[in-house]
């Protein structure tokens, strides 16, 4: 199997800097790869953590702000370019279809990728594969904005010592785990007799909003919460006008939530020191804390 793990492209917001780029999140997930909010420069981000565009199977964008979609140009003639062979899906709120039509189609090219569109009106569940299910919440931005929920279903993790006492082995196991019940010579063997309910992972991705219940809803009891932190609670009341959150606010939603990993990004250009970020989410947040760095790979916790 597949890692899953989050490649991080870019953390800067409106303005990149010196050293931060535009938005750009890869989170490889089994054999599908979701490129969330790529901002400008993220085809050679990509290039730079050795991501090749045919891995791409999902592009979400959260909004149409530039920081957030001024990439899509680029990648979506990637596409084309390297002939990528598989259906790319895009999802984006239904309001900037004019802007994703725009971004698609912003200069000539050989267009021969597979892009197929699916704007997200409302919200709920999106999109159901092999990958689980993608579902999107709606925030409260100065303009239609989204937040997107990776489920994986709940499964059953098997017990090898019980497996060989009850005699199931080979094909059997997978049969088992069909059927639920296996006749195994005179005895009735039963899934919950070797294994235990394992939970599926969940990925959430919450760009800019102010605090809100979509945010709260879409990090309940999530493994990995890629959330913004444009500002430090000094300026909490910029924030609040330009519709972000504070590493403060973000690190609440993460302990209020239960989130394993909270990984931190979408950084203001007013502030050169990202260790104050981090202290000021640990003040609330007790756990695996992490702030986002250009190019860092950050493994999505294990089950």
């Amino acid at each position: 199997m597949s890692p899953r793990e989050l490649v991080v492209l870019g953390t800067a917001s409106q303005v990149p800097t010196r050293y931060r780029n535009h938005n750009g999140y890869f989170l490889r997930w089994d054999e599908e790869g979701f490129l969330f909010d790529p901002g400008e420069g993220t085809q050679r981000q990509m290039l730079l953590a050795g991501i090749s565009a045919s891995k791409l199977t999902r592009l979400c964008l959260t909004h149409f702000h530039g920081d957030h979609c001024l990439g899509v140009p680029g990648v979506v003639q990637r596409l084309s370019l390297d002939r990528t062979g598989h259906p790319v899906t895009a999802h984006y709120p239904k309001s900037g279809q004019h802007y994703f039509t725009r971004l698609r189609n912003a200069c000539a090219f050989h267009d021969v990728a597979d892009l197929r569109e699916e704007p997200v009106d409302g919200g709920g569940r999106i999109a159901v594969g092999a990958f689980g299910s993608l579902e999107a919440h709606r925030l409260d931005h100065s303009i239609d904005s989204i937040g997107y929920r990776l489920v994986e279903p709940d499964g059953r993790r098997f017990d090898r010592q019980r497996l060989s006492e009850f005699g199931v082995t080979g094909p059997a196991v997978r049969e088992l785990q069909a059927d639920g019940v296996l006749r195994v010579g005179e005895r009735l063997v039963r899934l919950s007799d070797v294994s235990e309910p394992r939970r599926g992972q969940r990925f959430v991705f919450v760009m800019d909003t102010r605090l809100c219940d979509a945010v709260f809803d879409l990090a309940d009891g999530a493994d990995m919460l890629v959330i913004e932190s444009t500002f430090l609670d000094e300026d909490a009341n910029l924030a609040a006008d330009y519709g972000h959150l504070t590493a403060r606010q973000a690190a609440h939603v993460a302990a209020q939530c239960g989130v394993r990993r909270l990984v931190l990004t979408h950084f203001s250009q007013r502030y050169p020191d990202l260790t104050r970020f981090h202290d000021e989410a640990a003040e609330v947040f007790d756990g695996d804390l992490v702030v986002a760095e250009d190019l860092a790979r950050i493994a999505v916790p294990k089950r």
